[in-house]
């Protein structure tokens, strides 16, 4: 297993570097990563740390840190998490993004969240995640008529996220932004304890 030191870098570090595409970092306005109105947060709104989490709905990995993340969250009682639906691994994640984006509308983005996260394998298709939300009382008439009426909002933040994602030059889902660190790696509790801590060691509070 690598050391963390080479999957944490320093946030400042990375938004002062220049990136692919010809955009420059510093370009990208931090407060839209940390408190972009149009992206569900969870624990903590007054945390005194936030962890900004990039996902795929269909990605292992991201499906591997889900519940350590949450048993952390829950235990700690002072982080604040913050969503990004990172779509981009195949045409049913983005599927999963609009559902769990949608059912914000009705206060249970959390709720699709975690169906989704809780569906086995990691190829989840759009029939079975249908049924993932709608088994968790999901109101489905509701849903679809929230999608369909703000659609253009949901691609807008989708398409806000793969150019934060971009311009903070991730390399795939998932990432954790922590503080002032990027981890990009399937954390297991005791490491985002340990991120945590760091982050609350430098005196950081986003």
């Amino acid at each position: 297993m690598r050391r963390r030191e080479a999957l944490v870098l320093g946030l400042v570090a990375v938004l002062t570097a220049a990136v692919p595409g010809g955009l420059r970092a510093q370009e990208l306005d931090v407060n839209a990563v940390l408190h972009d109105p149009d992206a569900p947060e969870g624990g903590n709104p007054k945390g005194d740390v936030t962890i900004v989490a990039f996902f795929d709905y269909n990605c292992p990995f991201c499906n591997k840190a889900e519940p350590e993340l949450n048993k952390v969250v829950r235990e700690d009682g002072n982080i604040r998490v913050v969503y990004k639906d990172w779509p981009i691994l195949t045409e049913a994640s983005v599927y999963g993004a609009q559902l769990a984006l949608g059912a914000r509308y009705q206060g249970k983005y959390q709720v699709a969240h975690d169906a989704l996260f809780a569906i086995p394998g990691s190829n989840a298709s759009p029939a079975q995640m249908t049924k993932a939300i709608r088994d968790v009382g999901v109101d489905m008439t509701r849903l679809q008529a929230d999608i369909n009426a703000h659609a253009d909002a949901i691609s807008a933040l989708l398409r806000r996220n793969l150019a934060q994602a971009d311009a903070l030059d991730l390399p795939g889902t998932p990432v954790f932004l922590i503080g002032p660190f990027k981890i990009a790696a399937a954390l297991d509790a005791d490491g985002f304890r340990q991120a945590i801590a760091d982050a609350r060691a430098k005196g950081v509070s986003q």
